[in-house]
């Protein structure tokens, strides 16, 4: 996956290897208890932009980590995605009936088998890193560190109560970004560093570098998420457009208007570019990746 490739010819090999990958880790869909393991495969295959796993993909690059480490580990943070989409589209969350332009689990199943497919992913998550033997102990063991806080009350599942928390309130710019640093941007910066540590132990300075990076692309991606749920339409965005609103949810578009927050998400482009100079151009996919969440249309 060299960098002489052009981004779409990349990205392209990188989401057919996690693809076969995640076919590979996740259970047989004939396997017992068929109907479970048949929507976990349903949540997670054949759907999505896989920017995660490209995270991982990306900054493994980096730090010369191996191919298939990389896979196993773009693997189980895609789970731990997969299954907080269950979930947030679940009624008792967000209530939603489309996702990735095909029915939630919970439409195309049932709520129970929703519910186990969101706790099995997340198991799953765990033991695809677990089992990867490649990797010393010690390395291994900060890796399922980071997952876990990233996918925890420090995390993702904080970040979504508070957003649940904040349905017809009004948040301070400030609050809002807390919000999603932890909602979105914990796991995007999980995905970064399980890339550079399946290559080698992070100093200092890269570590400094990497969070920085991260937590631009993380309120980027959430600033563009907005401004799409402002903007697009279902079809385009394989979701329901206008959740926000209609729920009156606060959002980087309902505090700063459509046009302050267009500025914004090229302001955190730059800022994401400018994290990354002292890895210099190898960096090249970490920047290619800011400027795809940033300019993506869906």
């Amino acid at each position: 996956m060299t960098l002489l490739a052009s981004f779409d010819g990349w990205m392209t090999t990188v989401q057919v290897h996690v693809e076969e990958a995640l076919g590979a880790l996740l259970p047989a869909a004939g396997r017992e208890p068929a109907r479970l393991h048949e929507a976990m495969r349903y949540s997670v295959l054949g759907g999505g932009k896989r920017v995660r796993p490209l995270l991982v993909f990306a900054a493994g690059g980096l730090f010369n980590a191996d191919l298939e480490t990389l896979a196993r580990a773009a693997a189980a943070v895609e789970m731990i995605h997969a299954y907080s989409l269950v979930h947030d589209d679940m009624p008792c969350m967000d209530d939603d009936a489309l996702r990735r332009g095909k029915p939630t689990v919970h439409m195309a199943y049932d709520e129970a088998t929703a519910l186990l497919v969101g706790d099995a992913l997340q198991a799953q998550a765990f033991a695809v890193l677990a089992d990867d033997a490649s990797i010393a102990p010690a390395r291994l063991v900060a890796m399922l560190r980071v997952l876990a806080h990233a996918a925890g009350p420090a995390g993702m599942c904080g970040g979504q109560a508070i957003d649940l928390a904040s349905v017809g309130v009004s948040l301070t710019l400030k609050q809002l970004e807390r919000m999603h640093q932890l909602k979105t941007g914990a796991l995007l910066r999980a995905s970064v560093l399980l890339g550079a540590l399946a290559g080698r132990d992070v100093d200092a300075v890269e570590l400094t570098a990497l969070d920085t990076y991260s937590n631009a692309i993380g309120l980027a991606f959430q600033v563009v998420d907005d401004v799409l749920d402002a903007t697009a339409d279902s079809a385009t965005l394989g979701k329901t457009a206008g959740k926000d609103a209609a729920a009156n949810k606060p959002t980087y578009v309902s505090i700063l208007g459509l046009d302050e927050s267009i500025l914004l998400a090229e302001k955190l482009r730059r800022a994401a570019h400018d994290a990354l100079a002292p890895f210099g151009d190898k960096a090249l996919r970490l920047r290619e990746l800011a400027d795809l969440i940033v300019q993506r249309k869906a």
